[in-house]
C-alpha cells in the first residue's frame, strides 16, 4: 500500500518537471504540488496506522478475589487507577460474601472497564485466602468465554490480588505476550526483598526463593500468567488444599493444568540491570471499632 502511494508522488512529481519546462508556470501549481504531497503523505501514514489497529491484540483477563476489610477500597481503588489505562482489559472480581458491596459495584463502575463481579462466599473446608473464589473465576470463564472474549481465544489470563503494586509495563510487556504459561520476579514477597525464577539461557531451570524451593512450580501468585487455552482445554483449579505446594496454591493449579517446566516463559531476564513490575505488598490495617468511631457519613468498611 505504501509503494502504491509512493509510486504515485513519483509520476506526479514527474509530470510538474515535464510541464514545468515551459516559460510560464503559475505559482499555484507549485502551491497545488504541496500540498498534494503533504495529503499524499498524511494518508499514507493514517492508512499505516488504520492497518496496525486492526491487527488483533490479546484480552488481558485479571481475577481478583476480595473481601470486606477497612483497606479494601483503598487498595482496590489504587488497582483501579493502575488497570484503567490498560487497553483491552476484562477484570472479574469476586465478593468473599453472599451478595455485592454497593461500594465495591460503584467503583467498577467508574472505572470505565469492562469488569464481571461475583458474589461467591467462602464455603467450608477451603482456605479464606481467595482459593474458592478463583475457582468461581475459573469456573464462569470457562462457561462465558465468549462473553468476555468477544468470541476470541487470544487472551491471558492473570490472577491479580487487590493489594498488590503493579508497573504498567507488566500487562503489555509479559502478560500480553505469553503464549503459553510466562513468569517473572515478585518484589517483598515470602520473608525476602525479590523471588524469582532462576533462569539459564532463557529457561527455567529452578527457583530463587527462601521457602521450599523444591515445588515444582514455586512462583507467588503475581509472579505468573497463562494463556486462556490453557484454562479452557482443562478443567483444573486450585481446590481446597495443595499438599504438593506445601500449602501453598500455585503449584497443584499449574501442575494440574498439564504445564511442566519446560512450558515456561521467563520474562525480565534479558539484562544485567532488572527491574521489578509487581510487588506483592499488604496495606497495613489499624485496629478499629466502626462502632465507638464517628464517619461523618462517608463509606467505610
Amino acid at each position: 500500500m505504501r509503494k502504491l502511494h509512493d509510486d504515485f508522488r513519483l509520476r506526479f512529481y514527474r509530470n510538474f518537471l515535464r510541464i514545468a519546462r515551459f516559460p510560464i508556470v503559475p505559482i499555484a501549481i507549485v502551491i497545488c504540488m504541496s500540498v498534494f504531497l503533504i495529503a499524499a503523505t498524511f494518508e499514507s501514514h493514517q492508512l499505516r496506522n488504520s492497518f496496525r489497529q486492526t491487527t488483533p491484540r490479546k484480552t488481558i483477563i485479571i481475577i481478583t478475589p476480595t473481601y470486606r476489610r477497612n483497606t479494601r477500597l483503598a487498595d482496590l481503588t489504587r488497582m483501579a487507577n493502575t488497570i484503567r489505562q490498560i487497553p483491552d482489559l476484562h477484570w472479574i472480581v469476586i465478593e468473599d460474601g453472599e451478595t455485592r458491596v454497593t461500594a465495591v459495584e460503584r467503583m467498577l463502575n467508574r472505572t470505565g472497564l469492562p469488569f464481571t463481579y461475583i458474589p461467591a462466599k467462602t464455603k467450608p473446608g477451603y482456605p479464606r485466602r481467595g482459593w474458592y473464589q478463583r475457582d468461581t473465576a475459573l469456573g464462569y470463564l470457562r462457561n462465558y468465554t465468549d462473553r468476555i472474549t468477544r468470541g476470541s481465544r487470544e487472551a491471558v489470563v492473570y490472577f491479580g490480588d487487590d493489594d498488590n503494586a503493579y508497573d504498567l509495563r507488566l500487562f503489555d510487556e509479559y502478560i500480553r505476550k505469553v503464549k503459553k504459561i510466562g513468569v517473572w520476579g515478585v518484589g517483598l514477597v515470602g520473608g525476602v526483598l525479590v523471588e524469582s525464577p532462576a533462569v539459564k539461557d532463557n529457561k527455567v531451570v529452578g527457583w530463587n526463593v527462601n521457602w521450599f524451593a523444591k515445588r515444582k512450580f514455586a512462583t507467588d501468585m503475581a509472579g505468573f500468567a497463562v494463556h486462556l487455552n490453557v484454562i479452557l482445554n482443562n478443567t483444573a483449579v486450585f481446590g481446597s488444599s495443595c499438599k504438593r505446594g506445601a500449602g501453598a496454591p500455585e503449584t497443584c493449579l499449574l501442575e494440574d493444568l498439564g504445564l511442566t517446566r519446560d512450558d515456561l516463559e521467563p520474562f525480565g531476564f534479558n539484562s544485567e540491570s532488572r527491574e521489578l513490575y509487581v510487588w506483592h505488598t499488604k496495606t497495613l490495617q489499624g485496629k478499629y471499632d466502626k462502632s465507638k468511631m464517628e464517619l461523618h457519613g462517608f463509606v467505610v468498611e
